[in-house]
């Protein structure tokens, strides 16, 4: 019979000496293992455990529940973010009124990258959307989680280096297992027809599309907001407005430094 993951959470009430050794050996007796082990927000504790049985999981919880120095939070099946939790220390936030956004600041960058790298490694398609003002590491974060998820990139639109308008790919670009990035404004802002008809294309690839300004990108195509399976939303800090009218003339202005090409 093969093992299960399961999570558990707990806050703790009464921080006393030995109080993670009790635990540990209750889950050693009852033949859980525990594979990853950290401190989480607001005095919490989360486990990746490793269980053969799940009667077990279920004499655990009895148990757990009657001590008073912990308060069970979680006990579950892992979910992503709560294996994010346990690798860095802290939960991924979701907007309270729209579920699909998450929330990040310049400071989680790394855990920013694993979240993108965990959707990347999920086959089938996946439209992704991130917010944020210019230079708070939109782009750079989108490769960087290529690179985590071993997969290769392809800019559709961008201005990483320069302002770049894709009209086709060749033939080895096509390919499921790549991550295509478009750049909303740019997109708007410089594409002919057969750059619309190039993402039209992409988008029926069963692969990652992930789309900059996606606020922007829906203003000129026929997808919505709701077509996006995940918002991202990057702040240099908490209360960072995400505002499109400086970022539409800082990136198109005539003397930024950076020429336009096609191709």
């Amino acid at each position: 019979m093969e093992r299960t993951e399961w999570y558990l959470e707990y806050e703790i009430q009464i921080n006393r000496p030995g109080l993670l050794g009790d635990i540990s050996s209750l889950l050693g007796m009852l033949s859980i293992n525990i594979i990853t082990i950290n401190g989480v927000e607001n005095s919490r504790r989360g486990m990746l455990l490793l269980s053969k049985y799940d009667e077990n999981i279920t004499r655990l919880k009895t148990i757990l529940q009657t001590m008073d120095t912990i308060n069970v939070t979680k006990i579950r099946k892992p979910k992503l973010r709560d294996k994010l939790a346990v690798r860095h220390g802290k939960y991924i936030h979701r907007d309270v009124d729209d579920r699909k956004t998450i929330r990040f600041v310049r400071d989680e960058l790394g855990l920013l990258v694993d979240f993108m790298a965990e959707l990347y490694k999920q086959e089938g398609h996946k439209l992704i959307g991130i917010r944020g003002m210019p230079r708070v590491g939109k782009t750079e974060s989108i490769v960087a989680a290529s690179v985590c998820a071993n997969k290769r990139w392809l800019f559709v639109s961008s201005t990483l280096l320069k302002q770049t308008v894709r009209s086709k790919l060749i033939e080895g670009e096509y390919n499921p297992e790549n991550v295509y990035i478009i750049d909303g404004v740019v997109s708007k802002k410089r594409a002919n027809e057969q750059h619309w008809q190039l993402i039209r294309e992409v988008m029926q690839l069963p692969s990652v599309k992930v789309v900059e300004h996606p606020d922007i990108f829906v203003q000129a195509t026929e997808y919505k907001i709701d077509d996006f399976d995940y918002i991202i939303e990057l702040r240099s800090h908490e209360d960072e407005e995400i505002t499109y009218e400086p970022i539409e003339r800082q990136e198109f202005s005539q003397d930024n430094g950076f020429s336009m090409f096609d191709f």
